[in-house]
């Protein structure tokens, strides 16, 4: 018997990659703009900020994202009021398909996310360049990278593109499966949990609060939310309350003393202890950090 392969098309083909970055501007940031021949993917991952795309003038919300075709001048501007997370991605792809992106805000869903996630976690490990460097002409290889990063980072981008364009074009998926009664359930619990933890981020909560809160016991609940996020319900909680501080220390006055008595913690001392293990970074260095790379 003979076999006959089947040769798989390609509806995107990307071919270069000219940058990654995740940026944390802060709400008075300032960009010159500029226009390239090649595409450029702008989502806020939070804030929100003010896009120029051509002659348009747009105001960009959490969730949302644009893209800017070949040759079009564009620019980032800081609302003034909020500050901002930004992921951008810039490619070069030959597709007509990629049309669909000209002229369009697109808000992206749980899947798309988890793709530019993977974009992200896959460009640290095959570059040695900083991602928050605004003015970056070249991504530099790192020695010693993960096999294969480089061609997941590709794999995901070119995912990330299908997935846009069938969810939100005209090509709907056909035969998705709804999720299970337990997936539902998990993520209404994991969402109940996450909201909780948000609204009590300036105050000291314990384990033990959130599952009076749940009505479940620390093993369940541990589990559940691991399952649905990858962090403990407290890594969890202190990762909000970290991000909480920076978004205070890019748009507040207050000294790192106020922050940290604003966000609960027993004293400056441990609040940057904190902060460093979660960032990097001291709070001072976060706060340099952010005006340098502006």
């Amino acid at each position: 018997m003979q076999y006959i392969g089947t040769i798989l098309s390609d509806v995107f083909k990307v071919t270069q990659l000219y940058s990654v970055h995740y940026f944390e501007f802060e709400k008075n940031y300032t960009f010159e703009g500029e226009r390239h021949d090649f595409w450029e993917f702008v989502y806020v991952d939070k804030g929100e900020v003010g896009v120029v795309a051509g002659d348009r003038r747009l105001i960009l919300k959490h969730g949302q994202m644009i893209c800017h075709k070949p040759g079009e001048f564009h620019n980032i501007l800081g609302t003034g009021t909020v500050a901002a997370n930004i992921v951008i991605v810039s490619f070069e792809c030959g597709s007509g398909y990629m049309d669909f992106f000209n002229d369009s805000i697109i808000q992206i869903g749980d899947t798309e996310k988890k793709l530019l996630s993977l974009i992200l976690k896959e460009a640290k490990e095959a570059f040695s360049s900083r991602l928050d460097i605004v003015h970056l002409q070249k991504l530099e290889k790192r020695d010693g990278q993960a096999f294969g990063c480089e061609q997941l980072i590709k794999g995901y981008l070119e995912q990330l593109l299908i997935r846009l364009v069938r969810d939100k074009g005209g090509d709907k998926e056909k035969g998705r499966l709804s999720k299970t009664n337990k997936e539902m359930l998990w993520d209404n619990l994991t969402g109940k949990i996450i909201g909780y933890l948000t609204a009590n981020r300036f105050k000291n909560i314990t384990l033990s609060d959130v599952c009076w809160y749940c009505g479940l016991g620390k093993s369940n609940l541990q589990v559940i939310f691991k399952e649905s996020t990858g962090f403990s319900v407290m890594e969890y909680f202190r990762y909000l309350k970290i991000e909480e501080a920076k978004i205070m220390i890019r748009e507040t006055e207050e000294t790192f003393t106020q922050i940290a008595f604003r966000l609960g913690y027993e004293s400056i001392h441990y609040f940057s202890r904190y902060f460093k293990k979660a960032t990097g970074m001291t709070p001072s260095e976060y706060a340099l950090s952010v005006k340098i790379n502006t």
